[in-house]
């Protein structure tokens, strides 16, 4: 007689599926039209995220929100323009109006300058790259923690700066200036902000596919093939890859981390 026992699946209740990373969470992201924007607004709402995605161009903010709820995911977009304050809180408002609450922001929108020495960055670039490298990211964090203040309470925000930001950027000096800069408000806001339980970190990615690589391509040919070559991993990150990093950094499971710059670059500056 055979006593082996055994498990009749058909019965068996299936396990629970575990938790998304950003479950409960309503997210707001600029510069989600494209990229690692587009690529973070698709991951979190799969991580469990009521998302808002922010950007200057509605055609692309469109397409990946009606991507994003094609999936299954709760999503909409908002037109925003970094440079402009007011524009910039009344996109925040737009995700309290939304949701009811504001928990988490991702401010990755970003515009880039052609390539060169210092000395021959033009004036209306510099500006233009100030408004809303640096001018930006500074508007959207004050008015998301005002809305993370007087709704959730607690939350996180990520800044996305560069590796170019950490040391000498001579190829683009003006945009690694606005983004060292960033990184200089990250810490600044950790610490003014953390005792009130909202957290203030950034990323800061290396070598991604993503349009601004190609466009910087464009304008210094070879480009793509002496990142790879100070990468040791050997390839571009995905834009997805990046998000990824954010998503944790948003996350509960990052809940003692703030003020940080965190490189996600495939070793490049190891």
């Amino acid at each position: 007689m055979d006593n082996t026992p055994t498990t009749d699946t058909s019965t068996t209740p299936a396990a629970p599926a575990a938790p998304g990373l950003l479950a409960g969470k309503v997210a707001f992201i600029t510069g989600a039209g494209r990229g690692i924007g587009a690529a973070a607004a698709r991951l979190f709402a799969r991580e469990g995220a009521r998302v808002l995605l922010a950007a200057r161009t509605q055609a692309q903010l469109k397409a990946v929100t009606q991507e994003v709820r094609a999936a299954g995911g709760i999503a909409d977009h908002v037109v925003c323009d970094l440079a402009d304050a007011a524009s910039v809180r009344a996109a925040v408002d737009r995700a309290t109006d939304l949701y009811g609450r504001l928990d988490v922001a991702f401010n990755n929108g970003a515009t880039f300058v052609p390539p060169g020495p210092m000395d021959q960055v033009r004036e209306a670039d510099f500006d233009h790259v100030y408004a809303v490298n640096l001018k930006g990211p500074w508007l959207a964090m004050a008015a998301e923690v005002a809305a993370i203040r007087t709704t959730a309470g607690t939350g996180a925000i990520v800044n996305n700066s560069s590796v170019g930001s950490l040391r000498g950027n001579p190829e683009l000096p003006a945009y690694g200036a606005m983004k060292r800069a960033v990184n200089s408000l990250t810490e600044s806001a950790a610490i003014t902000y953390g005792p009130e339980g909202i957290r203030v970190n950034a990323i800061a990615p290396g070598h991604t596919a993503t349009e601004m690589i190609r466009t910087w391509e464009a304008e210094s040919p070879g480009l793509v093939k002496r990142l790879k070559a100070r990468t040791p991993l050997g390839r571009a990150a995905d834009p997805e890859e990046i998000a990824q990093a954010a998503a944790w950094l948003l996350s509960d499971r990052s809940s003692y981390v703030t003020g940080t710059v965190l490189r996600v670059d495939g070793g490049a500056r190891a």
